[in-house]
């Protein structure tokens, strides 16, 4: 294995693996037009391609673990660019990236089952909230094209992926596929984004693939869910992302079958 590629810049960066540093550099430098991070960043590329994506944050560095299939692909710069996005909201002492998720989640759900399909969907909102406020960094230093398209995809994948049947309280879907009401709710997420920065025209297909996903789950509120996304203030305090977070949550999940009713 090579050496690690060490790039001393005023933001540190250190990548360790096979991939090239070449994706990294480039978002760095995107970066460092408007922002800074203090910490040292270590890039850590992982030969299994189904490796998820994931930031650490710690004393004294952040990591980033990145699939090697995910940094040599097209969107490998907009993808670590995202990721440095989520570190200076870190650094900054963000609400959306300082408040525990799982603080968030406990108040939501006091004294409601659900199941575990559901909260890891949960998360997954959570994870939209954070996004934003991450792309509100990537977008005002990146090209925007590859996030549209790639915006596009999935949601398309979604829909096209979408299973015969509704899943049952307590039960294993029989079908596979995208469930319909997250997918709905990534498709709010979409519309959001754009809308957000501005990015589409209204005549756009991604506003007929979030149709298509509110049409499959008719209980989740899509524009609802889109202004919420797309309406979380720049400015927000600790107190005003929290009770955000928990409306969502608990928005999100009184669209799902109480598994005790079942």
């Amino acid at each position: 294995m090579p050496d690690p590629a060490v790039i001393e810049t005023h933001m540190e960066l250190r990548v360790e693996g096979r991939s090239p540093a070449t994706p990294f550099l480039r978002a760095r430098d995107l970066l460092e037009t408007e922002y800074d991070l203090d910490l040292p960043v270590y890039v850590r590329v992982r030969e299994n391609p189904d490796e998820r994506t994931w930031v650490g944050h710690y004393a004294d560095r952040h990591v980033l673990n990145i699939s090697l299939a995910a940094a040599s692909s097209a969107m490998g710069r907009e993808l670590a660019l995202h990721e440095f996005a989520h570190m200076c909201r870190y650094e900054g002492d963000h609400p959306s990236h300082v408040i525990p998720t799982e603080e968030a989640l406990f108040l939501a759900l006091a004294g409601r089952r659900v199941e575990r399909r559901v909260l890891s969907q949960c998360y997954q909102i959570a994870n939209h909230m954070k996004d934003i406020y991450a792309d509100d960094i990537t977008l005002s230093v990146g090209p925007t094209d590859k996030l549209v398209a790639f915006l596009e995809s999935e949601l398309a994948a979604a829909v096209a992926d979408r299973p015969t049947l509704p899943p049952r309280a307590g039960s294993q879907r029989l079908t596979p596929g995208a469930d319909p009401q997250i997918t709905a709710v990534n498709a709010a997420f979409a519309l959001a984004l754009v809308e957000r920065h501005d990015l589409v025209p209204p005549d756009h297909r991604i506003y007929d693939l979030a149709y298509a996903a509110g049409e499959d789950a008719p209980d989740v509120d899509v524009d609802g869910f889109k202004r919420r996304f797309e309406s979380l203030a720049a400015d927000i305090d600790e107190s005003g992302y929290r009770r955000a977070l928990v409306d969502a949550v608990r928005d999100y999940v009184s669209t799902q079958p109480d598994p005790a009713a079942d």
